[in-house]
C-alpha cells in the first residue's frame, strides 16, 4: 500500500509497551512518511516524523475520525488492563473505544485498520500441541481481558462484512515483554510496591509447577515487526498468530532464574492469588490466572508464511531481558512506561 510519498498511519495506543515499539519502528521506515500517536497523555518522547494528539478513546468519539483522516492505516493498540476490580471501566476504555475507533476508520475512509486482538481471545485449547488462526475465539467468560478481546472479534467480524473497502489484519499475539515494559508491567501485574529485585535468582529457590502452567511469549519489537509488515502488504488481512519458541513452563523458567520447580496444586495457587486480590494487595485477578492456564499454544506459520515475520529473538531470551529489566527499572520517557525502581 506504501506510495511514492510514502504511508501515513495513526497509532492508538501509542506510549504503551507495544505502541513504542511499532511508532518507533514506523518513524525509523523509509516508507512511512509521518506518524501520528494518539495517547491520553502526551509524553517527551520525540521520535522522528512523529506527531502526538492526547486523546482519551472512552470519551471521544466526533474528533477521531478528522484525526484518521488522509490517514493511509490504523493500527489500534489502546487497551487498559485496569482496574480489574471494576470490569465495567476497562468495557467503556477497551469494547466501547475500540467500536469508536473502527467506526472512525469506516467514516474517514481508511484503506487499513490492525488491530490488536491476542492470545487471550481464544478459546480453551491445548497445551501439548500448537493451533492455527482457525481455533474459536470466544474466550475465557470469566476474565474481562479474555471477554473483551473475544467481543471485539465479532465484532469486526461484522464491521468487515458492513466494510468489505476496509482492509482489516487481526494480530493475535502471545505475552509481549521487553526491558523497557518491565517497570509497567510490574505495576499493572504485581502491584506498584512488588520489588522488583525479587526476580534474582538467589532470592527464587523454589518456583511454582502448576497444572496447565505453559505459555508463550514473544519480544514487543518482533510483535511491532509484523504490525509494521502489515501495514505494507498489500493482500494481508484476517488473524495472524504471534510467539516464539519455546514454549515457557516451570521447568523452563526454572532453569533461567537457576531455581527447582515444585508442583504446587492449581486451587492452592488460585487460592493465594485470589485472596491477595480480594484483599487488593495483587492486581492481576484470580480469573486471569484461570484463563492462562487455558490458553493454547499456537502455530505461527501464517504469519511467516503471509507475512514474511521471523521473531528474532527466542521466548527465553525475552524472559532474561525482561527479568534484567524488572531488577533494574526498566522503562521509557512515556507515563505508563515510566521507569521506577523498587527495593
Amino acid at each position: 500500500m506504501s506510495s511514492s510519498a510514502g504511508s501515513r498511519v495513526v497509532v492508538t495506543g501509542a506510549t504503551g509497551n507495544v505502541g513504542t515499539s511499532v511508532v518507533r519502528l514506523l518513524s525509523e521506515d523509509p516508507d512511512v512518511r509521518s506518524v501520528r500517536g494518539l495517547a491520553r497523555r502526551t509524553p517527551e518522547w520525540a521520535p522522528p516524523k512523529t506527531e502526538w494528539d492526547a486523546v482519551d478513546l472512552s470519551t471521544e468519539q466526533a474528533s477521531l475520525a478528522e484525526r484518521f483522516e488522509g490517514a493511509d492505516a490504523v493500527i489500534h493498540l489502546a487497551w487498559a488492563f485496569q482496574p480489574t476490580h471494576d470490569p465495567a471501566t476497562t468495557w467503556r476504555t477497551n469494547v466501547l473505544g475500540s467500536i469508536r475507533v473502527f467506526e472512525a476508520v469506516a467514516a474517514a475512509r481508511v484503506p487499513v485498520l490492525v488491530h490488536a486482538s491476542s492470545v487471550g481471545a481464544y478459546s480453551p485449547g491445548p497445551k501439548d500441541r500448537t493451533v492455527d488462526e482457525s481455533w474459536p475465539t470466544h474466550g475465557w467468560p470469566d476474565a474481562a481481558y479474555c471477554r473483551e478481546k473475544a467481543y471485539l472479534e465479532r465484532t469486526l467480524d461484522v464491521f468487515e462484512r458492513d466494510h468489505p473497502e476496509v482492509r482489516v489484519v487481526r494480530m493475535r499475539p502471545a505475552f509481549l515483554f521487553k526491558w523497557q515494559s518491565a517497570s509497567e508491567q510490574r505495576r499493572i501485574f504485581g502491584g506498584r510496591f512488588l520489588p522488583g529485585p525479587l526476580a534474582r535468582p538467589e532470592l527464587l529457590p523454589f518456583l511454582p509447577d502448576v497444572p496447565g502452567l505453559r505459555m508463550q511469549a514473544l519480544h514487543t519489537d518482533d510483535a511491532a515487526e509484523a504490525y509494521r509488515l502489515a501495514v505494507h502488504s498489500d493482500t494481508a488481512r484476517g488473524p495472524f498468530n504471534l510467539a516464539a519458541d519455546p514454549p515457557l513452563d516451570a521447568s523452563v523458567l526454572a532453569g533461567l532464574l537457576g531455581s527447582r520447580p515444585v508442583r504446587l496444586p492449581r486451587t492452592a495457587a488460585r487460592s493465594a492469588i485470589a485472596a491477595a486480590w480480594g484483599l487488593r494487595l495483587l492486581p492481576a485477578s484470580p480469573h486471569l490466572f484461570d484463563a492462562v492456564l487455558r490458553l493454547p499454544l499456537m502455530d505461527c506459520g501464517r504469519a511467516r508464511t503471509e507475512l514474511g515475520w521471523q521473531p528474532r529473538r527466542t521466548a527465553t531470551e525475552v524472559i532474561q531481558e525482561f527479568l534484567q529489566g524488572l531488577r533494574q527499572g526498566g522503562g521509557m520517557e512515556t507515563e505508563p512506561m515510566r521507569g521506577r525502581k523498587v527495593g
